[in-house]
């Protein structure tokens, strides 16, 4: 019944949030802008630029261009917590390859980005297809992006499984028609209530997944 498996990239194969979450807050502290944890966690799973747009207006002086540049340098700085593999990611994906399954990459970052944070742990040609913001002109929660890496593999939606980790995200691939397998790690499970499955991590998932609903409902379990 499922045909292919899309990724998301940040949260979901590597662990980049506590990486994100310091570089976005330092970047408030550094303009003394004020902010509070549901700021910085509206930046999940959504294009930097794109959610900059929401606080631009309270950065005198600063574009979007410029902030994000700045929190992209942020990243780069060794006082940054460490980036890893998400438990059970690599290891899913590579039985997902043995299998014959297509296997795609659907991310907010850059193509810059996703290709040196795929080199970093070894994956950069585990997908078939890579999906990044520069491809696209609306960003999750917007389907576009899962739309164009389920056309770029050749199936259709209700024949994919993405896996996520974010709101942002579970609302793109629920609104392009694929099943969701999120990962609930660093959001509430509430957040993320509209995935068909939620799971702790990427170990031991099979494939495919097995959900207890028919498509179109959620579930959460896991």
């Amino acid at each position: 019944m499922y045909a292919a498996a899309l990724f998301d990239l940040d949260g979901t194969l590597i662990d980049t949030e506590p990486r994100s979450r310091e570089a976005w807050s330092r970047l408030f502290r550094n303009h003394d802008v004020p902010f509070d944890e549901d700021t910085i966690r509206g930046f999940a799973g959504r294009p930097g630029r794109e959610a900059l747009l929401d606080h631009v207006h309270r950065f005198a002086g600063a574009t979007v261009d410029k902030l994000f540049a700045e929190a992209l340098h942020y990243t780069t700085l060794p006082d940054m917590p460490a980036v890893e593999a998400i438990p059970g990611a690599l290891e899913l994906v590579a039985r997902l390859r043995a299998a014959g399954v297509p296997v795609g990459l659907v991310t907010s970052g850059t193509r810059a980005y996703a290709r040196a944070e795929l080199a970093a742990i070894g994956a950069l040609s585990h997908f078939d297809v890579m999906i990044t913001a520069d491809d696209v002109t609306r960003g999750k929660p917007d389907p576009q992006g899962y739309l164009a890496g389920c056309g770029a593999l050749g199936v259709a939606p209700s024949a994919t499984v993405v896996f996520e980790d974010a709101p942002a995200g579970v609302a793109a691939a629920r609104a392009a028609g694929a099943r969701v397998v999120a990962i609930a790690s660093d959001h509430t499970r509430s957040a993320l209530a509209d995935a068909d499955l939620l799971v702790p991590d990427l170990v031991d998932v099979p494939w495919p997944p097995v959900f207890r609903t028919p498509a179109g409902t959620a579930r959460t379990e896991g």
